[in-house]
């Protein structure tokens, strides 16, 4: 089968496109045939191991100081078919159109990948295609996690930094039918989609800090980490919620302070990536509450392609890998 192996660490270029053996599945899995992946920015930060240093060192002695041994191939969603079943599998059967995530097992920039059965996996949502379900089994699994925890109640004010990504876009849909008003902080160019998915305000962060503006919210949601601490925590309200999907060491040690110390709470710490999540956003996105916002669409051989545009950071929302059965690699 045709796979896009990861070679060693560092830029695009890494990535390879080579003909690999096709997996075979094991007594409680799924063989699935993939129709659709994703490229998102922690598939490019894994790829070139631009982590902190105490995220960076794990990840050599994990997967190969040199080169990765362990992880050959990266990805880590999918929409498929199932192609066979192993023999205790009971949840699915062949030809099941399917959408879910392998996690850290990764595995998705492939032809075929097995899961096993009780993994994060689901029936498609009817209603979307293949590229469509693909982005949620990440992207929406995160944004429905920390969107839970804020708790967030009828006309409360939400501000989501980063919402312009594959988290972000998630995060607005999700704020909003939780009855937030809600605003999207990202650069220029994503403004018009923000609104179009339903935020109420857009900032631009080329233009504008949102932590100087003087408003005041319920929740403030930095997908990014990139926002000032301090800013964040002065910009909420007495009660107020600060959500980390991605905080450095100084900002976990900082909100332990500030949740123990005030009636402000700062929220991070790790997604639970469940079946029973996944299911839920299926049930929103066949009811319209949640949709996906592609960008750009790629094929499999164009993956180098793919990885550059999303590290230049211009992508809005989504960039999928369509993944053709009926091509050959060079």
């Amino acid at each position: 089968m045709k796979a896009i192996v990861w070679t060693k660490y560092g830029p695009p270029d890494v990535l390879e496109l080579r003909e690999v053996e096709k997996p075979i599945p094991k007594e409680n899995e799924v063989l699935i045939k993939i129709y659709a992946t994703t490229v998102f920015a922690g598939d490019c930060e894994l790829r070139n191991l631009k982590f902190p240093f105490y995220y960076r060192l794990p990840m050599r002695i994990y997967n190969g100081f040199r080169k990765p041994t362990r992880i050959t191939i990266i990805g880590q969603e999918l929409a498929g078919e199932i192609e066979s079943v192993g023999k205790d599998v009971e949840r699915f059967k062949a030809g099941d159109q399917v959408f879910g995530t392998p996690g850290f097992n990764m595995g998705t920039y492939a032809e075929y990948t097995c899961l096993p059965e009780n993994g994060v996996l689901a029936l498609k949502p009817d209603n979307m295609t293949y590229e469509e379900a693909a982005p949620v089994s990440i992207g929406g699994i995160e944004a429905f996690h920390f969107m839970s925890k804020a708790n967030i109640q009828n006309r409360e004010k939400v501000l989501i930094n980063g919402a312009g990504g594959s988290i972000g876009t998630f995060a607005v849909q999700l704020a909003k039918y939780f009855g937030a008003r809600v605003t999207g902080v990202d650069r220029t160019e994503k403004l018009d989609m923000l609104r179009s998915i339903g935020a109420d305000q857009v900032i631009d962060y080329t233009q504008q800090d949102f932590t100087k503006l003087g408003e005041t919210y319920d929740v403030i949601f930095d997908v990014v980490g990139k926002s000032s601490y301090s800013g964040s925590i002065g910009s909420l309200k007495q009660n107020g919620r600060f959500l980390l999907a991605n905080p450095s060491l100084s900002q976990t040690i900082r909100g332990g302070w500030t949740s123990g110390r005030s009636g402000k709470q700062v929220i991070s710490g790790n997604v639970s990536y469940t079946t029973e999540n996944l299911v839920t956003l299926k049930e929103l996105i066949e009811v319209g509450k949640l949709k996906s916002v592609i960008d750009r669409t790629y094929s499999l051989e164009q993956m180098v392609e793919a990885h550059r545009y999303v590290e230049s950071g211009q992508k809005k929302g989504h960039v999928v890998i369509t993944v053709d059965h009926n091509t050959n690699p060079e």
